[in-house]
């Protein structure tokens, strides 16, 4: 498939005042007792790097999407020395993967092209690609409801994914939450920041969401568009996951960096900082961890990485006693088995 053009990227941030903020310890339910990310197994994709996001559909087969383009499907029961089956190429970069319950179909978050669905046999439809005549920029996790309904995450109006970090440092809040029925693509919500992980709730009357700037934890009242803050996040999130019991699994792929909350009264040195070679930037640290959390926001349950084996994990899902890993920067997905907590 011909690749899907890059948009521009804005040359300078503009970034605003906004108040310094304290990372809190790890203490409780946060304490760094289980590591079991450093001891994951690899599935190792046959090209590409960066399996952001992990899905398993109807028949039990896991599904990942590479930065090269490339959908990626293992059989059931895979073990980490079985190759998985070319599904499609969007020709974009696939991020979040949802199954479509009503007929097994893939509903896909393009980074680039929008929001697809993709068929059995690999073919694409588009979706949305425009929402309130704006284009969708940086379509990034969803969540798909019993009537098909799906809520999905625009993540940035300025910034693609290209310049994801820029976005952070900008510290606007420059993202929405989009739904989408039958052709029909409707704006939830506006002013967010860096919207990313999305799951609904077991009565589909609200979605729980995650905002990877202030690195908080919501939850929005479907009917009204109200966003009730829940949680501070020990770390920056990405995707998330229902596990279908009234708790979420939320992705974290790096501790919260104190240099970028000191700048954030800021915006001049965070203008200058965006100026920089990437190397003199802040950077994202390679400890991992996952978190399970009640629909209140109450963490249930941590699991961390901090030998950075496997750094950078952006995607969680639970199948069984199974969790399923995906990562921006590594060329596999993980597994790792649930002990009893």
């Amino acid at each position: 498939m011909t690749p899907v053009r890059r948009p521009r990227v804005p040359r300078l941030i503009s970034p605003v005042k906004a108040a310094a903020t304290v990372v809190p310890p790890f203490t409780g339910p946060w304490s760094p007792t289980d590591t079991g990310i450093d001891r994951v197994e690899l599935f190792p994709l046959p090209s590409g790097r960066g399996p952001e996001d992990v899905c398993v559909d109807l028949q039990g087969r896991l599904i990942a999407g590479g930065e090269d383009g490339n959908l990626w499907r293992w059989k059931q029961g895979a073990q980490p020395q079985d190759s998985p089956e070319l599904l499609a190429n969007t020709g974009g970069r696939p991020l979040g993967i949802e199954v479509d319950a009503r007929d097994g179909t893939l509903i896909v978050c393009d980074a680039h092209r929008g929001l697809l669905r993709v068929s059995e046999a690999g073919e694409i439809t588009d979706l949305a690609a425009i929402a309130a005549r704006k284009p969708i920029l940086f379509c990034n996790n969803a969540a798909v409801a019993k009537d098909g309904t799906v809520y999905f995450t625009d993540s940035s109006d300025r910034f693609p994914i290209s310049a994801w970090r820029r976005d952070i440092l900008e510290h606007r809040p420059n993202g929405r939450l989009l739904s989408y029925r039958d052709g029909r693509v409707e704006v939830i919500a506006t002013g967010l920041y860096f919207p990313n992980g999305v799951a609904l709730s077991p009565d589909e009357k609200s979605l729980m969401m995650v905002e990877d700037s202030t690195h908080r934890l919501t939850r929005v009242a479907l009917e009204t568009g109200a966003v009730t803050e829940l949680l501070d996040l020990r770390a920056y999130p990405d995707n998330m996951s229902a596990v279908g019991d009234g708790t979420y699994w939320i992705a974290l792929p790096s501790l919260r960096l104190p240099i970028v909350e000191k700048l954030l009264p800021h915006p001049g040195l965070r203008k200058l900082a965006d100026l920089l070679p990437d190397r003199f930037q802040p950077q994202p640290s390679r400890y991992s961890l996952a978190a399970l959390v009640d629909g209140d926001g109450q963490v249930l349950r941590t699991i961390h990485g901090p030998a950075g084996r496997y750094p950078m994990l952006t995607g969680v899902r639970q199948q069984g006693d199974l969790l399923w890993f995906g990562s921006l920067t590594k060329n596999a997905v993980a597994r790792l088995r649930l002990e009893s907590s």
